[in-house]
């Protein structure tokens, strides 16, 4: 009931700083938890960072937490990835996935996007 589509990616030095995008769209798009998760050829998905529906709970994976932040605003149905700091480890095809469920419960997330690649160089 919901389409993701991500943008914001691109090519950066290392310390360098991108935002990645993904707005949703379909009914209660508003509603629903959020998340990145990110991929490098060869490697097993890695999950990135959660933001509930209203913003108020937040997670993030180990390798990125003092260093990225999700947010949203749920009036453009967005979600939002800074990435700060940014290394060669970064480098990955980088997906939006969104679920109506409480995020406390969610293990497989529902809905994703076609990703957005992101190249680190050093």
């Amino acid at each position: 009931q919901v389409e993701l589509q991500e943008s914001g990616g691109g090519v950066v030095q290392h310390g360098g700083s991108l935002r990645l995008s993904c707005v949703a769209s379909g009914r209660a798009a508003s509603s629903y938890a959020m998340a990145w998760f990110r991929q490098a050829p060869g490697k097993d998905r890695e999950f990135v960072a959660a933001c509930s529906w209203n913003g108020g709970s937040k997670y993030y994976g180990d390798s990125v937490r003092d260093r990225f932040t999700i947010s949203r605003d749920n009036a453009k149905n967005t979600a939002y990835l800074q990435m700060n700091n940014l290394k060669p480890e970064d480098t990955a095809v980088y997906y939006c996935a969104a679920d109506q469920r409480n995020i406390a419960t969610i293990s497989a997330w529902d809905f994703w996007g076609r990703g957005t690649q992101v190249t680190v160089y050093s």
